[in-house]
């Protein structure tokens, strides 16, 4: 008794269709290895990025409120950004104390105060300083704008 199975054709694939195959196989294979690689990479990178571009140099106060931009120095705060916000402010600081850490800032509303950090990587960033209704600090931020 025959069944439908022994009507199909059963010779192997040419060589050159495994060769092929396996060509495939191998370029779906890096491909997903390298994208997680990239990916691991990229998302390290922004999670340290405020380190590696803003921390440079440890917070001088008369450096911060002295920096002025230059065409050799475009990120004349950037250095010491990443030290201020992780090391120096402190969340419940008031917000007359910042300002007297700080200096007057760049621009200011009831809720926040950025100062400016210069050109820094491809744009220009601010650190930006939250405040609550009683006037304290609850949290900064290095942003670009």
């Amino acid at each position: 008794m025959q069944t439908q199975n022994d009507n199909v054709d059963t010779e192997p694939l040419e060589p050159s269709v495994n060769t092929s195959m396996r060509w495939i196989r191998w370029f779906i294979v890096a491909a997903v290895v390298l994208s997680i690689v990239a990916s691991i990479a990229f998302f390290t990178w922004w999670g340290m990025k405020d380190y590696f571009v803003f921390g440079k140099k440890p917070f001088s106060r008369v450096d911060w409120i002295t920096a002025l931009q230059t065409p050799d120095n475009r990120c004349h705060r950037g250095d010491m950004a990443y030290d201020l916000k992780t090391r120096v402010l402190e969340v419940g600081m008031s917000r007359d104390d910042t300002t007297l850490l700080l200096g007057r800032p760049t621009w200011e509303d009831t809720n926040h105060a950025e100062y400016d950090l210069g050109h820094c990587q491809w744009s220009t960033h601010g650190l930006y300083l939250f405040f609550n209704p009683n006037n304290q600090l609850t949290h900064s931020r290095i942003a670009q704008h």
